[in-house]
């Protein structure tokens, strides 16, 4: 890699690490945040699919906290998480 692409390299890290300490997101920093396109998360504003705000009514804002937990939903467990959960279940039945 030469200077220049790792220089780019670790300003694109540093500018991931700063969006993920900010509280409040406009559209294009939550696009950075999530990956998403702009045209998607529109999309999911104009669904309701996604929490935001609009406190002027034109620009649009994104809690940090909740687009976590939105992005967070509908998880699945994996199969040791599952596995472990019905041991535990197994060794709470047979205490009794």
């Amino acid at each position: 890699m030469e200077n220049s692409e790792i220089i780019i390299h670790k300003l694109n890290r540093i500018e991931k690490y700063i969006f993920g300490l900010k509280e409040v997101f406009n559209v294009e920093e939550l696009s950075h945040y999530t990956g998403f396109k702009k045209s998607y998360i529109y999309k999911l504003v104009h669904k309701n699919s996604i929490p935001f705000s609009k406190p002027s009514g034109k620009v649009l804002f994104f809690e940090r906290k909740k687009i976590d937990e939105w992005l967070l939903k509908n998880s699945h467990k994996s199969n040791d998480e599952i596995q472990q959960e019905a041991t535990e279940f197994s060794l709470r039945k047979n205490k009794w």
